[in-house]
């Protein structure tokens, strides 16, 4: 039983940060960090509370960790489960509440109400609509879903999305034994977010709202999300005064101070790219201007719990756009645009052709400038699709720049391109 509570503390008070392994452990070992509460550390975490009349559990992750977790989760406690909470209803926090449910019916005991938010039900509705879309997406973000046999996943998600037996709109008490409990919605990375306030514990409950890296509020290939919101939430937490934090990702904290000084300082970078971005919108700014103006400040960034290895606050300023501004970027030519291959081929011809494209974006790589060498590669694969040596270029280049690269989204989207020029080249 690992010390969460410890090296939670020594990260924050040291500002000491060990990489993503070090904080987002999917081990599915299982640590009690309180009288009565427990974390089972996984992909994501399941949150336990222990309760007269059985266990409390925020979340289930995927299915795929369902099975060593509930073996876990019996070296704790053989009480069985009498609620499921979905802090939100993305696939690593719903998977495994199926074989929880089952487990607990086969002890002969009432099967455990799920409870959550009321948009976890449209949100399982359109992972059915778009199943083939987010498998595309999460093979670029994590690499493919795969089964236990090793074969790709045919639909995204687990093999049932349960679905709610209580919801709620804005807040609920929910009562378990002698347990009180406040679920609170607030949007955030999701519209169906939830966190709970536990008094008797002087707990919070956070779900995605802490994840030990900076908030995943920018995701590109992901709907909207709530940076203003977001900030909002971590604030109400704060007022609460918490001592202990429980997240879905990331080691749990404890310490009052230590529980302000990481919901104020992830409320204030939130703020300020809301804050900053708005202010140039309303100036008239494009969003070019806005993408390469706004900033996070380094030392911030450079916080444990604030890395930019998932997400990073370039993201989000696009997002924010997105929610104030619509997808008009301020490009006049953008909004009503030639085919992708059309105008690749006129920059193509004026260049000299597409290996002429191809060849100076290797320069520009060669000197640092990836940024523009991305477009150049790109426009030449585009212009001449079947150009062997402008898909080396591209591979070699978009390869290089994931390299520089520190969010696990850019680094899964640049390798997806270079592996799909590799491939053309070798053919």
């Amino acid at each position: 039983m690992a010390d969460l509570l410890e090296l939670s503390s020594r990260f924050i008070d040291e500002n000491q940060h060990d990489g993503p392994r070090s904080v987002n452990r999917p081990t599915t070992e299982l640590s009690e960090v309180a009288d009565g509460i427990a974390v089972m550390e996984a992909f994501s975490h399941v949150v336990i509370l222990k309760t007269e009349a059985g266990l409390v559990l925020f979340d289930t992750s995927l299915e795929a960790f369902a099975e060593p977790l509930l073996k876990s989760m019996r070296t704790y406690s053989k009480d069985p489960v009498h609620s499921i909470v979905y802090t939100h209803g993305h696939i690593d926090h719903v998977g495994g509440t199926r074989a929880f449910i089952d487990e607990t019916v086969a002890m002969g005991a009432p099967r455990p109400r799920v409870v959550g938010h009321e948009n976890v039900s449209p949100r399982f509705g359109r992972y059915r609509d778009t199943s083939g879309y987010n498998l595309v997406i999460n093979a670029r973000q994590f690499g493919p879903q795969l089964l236990g046999d090793g074969s790709k996943a045919a639909t995204f998600g687990p093999s049932q999305f349960v679905s709610l037996d209580t919801s709620f709109r804005e807040r609920l008490q929910l009562q378990v034994g002698e347990l009180s409990m406040e679920l609170r919605h607030d949007r955030g990375e999701t519209d169906d977010h939830l966190w709970a306030w536990i008094p008797e514990h002087k707990a919070i409950a956070v779900g995605d709202f802490l994840i030990w890296a900076f908030p995943n509020a920018g995701n590109p290939q992901k709907v909207q999300r709530y940076p203003r919101e977001w900030a909002h939430a971590l604030r109400q937490m704060a007022a609460l005064q918490p001592e202990l934090l429980l997240p879905a990702h990331g080691l749990p904290i404890g310490g009052r101070e230590r529980i302000q000084r990481v919901l104020g300082d992830i409320a204030t970078a939130l703020e300020g790219l809301v804050d900053e971005t708005v202010a140039m919108m309303n100036a008239g700014a494009s969003l070019d201007e806005i993408v390469h103006t706004v900033k996070v400040s380094d030392e911030l960034l450079g916080r444990p719990f604030m890395q930019p290895v998932y997400d990073e606050p370039e993201f989000v300023v696009r997002n924010i756009w997105r929610l104030y501004g619509g997808w008009y970027d301020g490009n006049p030519a953008n909004l009503k645009p030639a085919r992708e291959s059309t105008l690749a081929a006129e920059i193509a011809s004026l260049a000299g052709g597409a290996e002429k494209l191809a060849t100076r974006a290797r320069e520009l790589a060669d000197g640092g400038d990836y940024r523009t060498a991305c477009h150049l590669a790109q426009l030449a694969v585009q212009a001449e699709p079947d150009s062997k040596p402008s898909h080396a270029a591209r591979a070699e280049i978009f390869a290089g720049r994931r390299k520089h690269e520190t969010s696990l989204m850019a680094k899964g989207i640049f390798k997806t391109a270079a592996d799909e020029s590799k491939a053309r080249a070798d053919e």
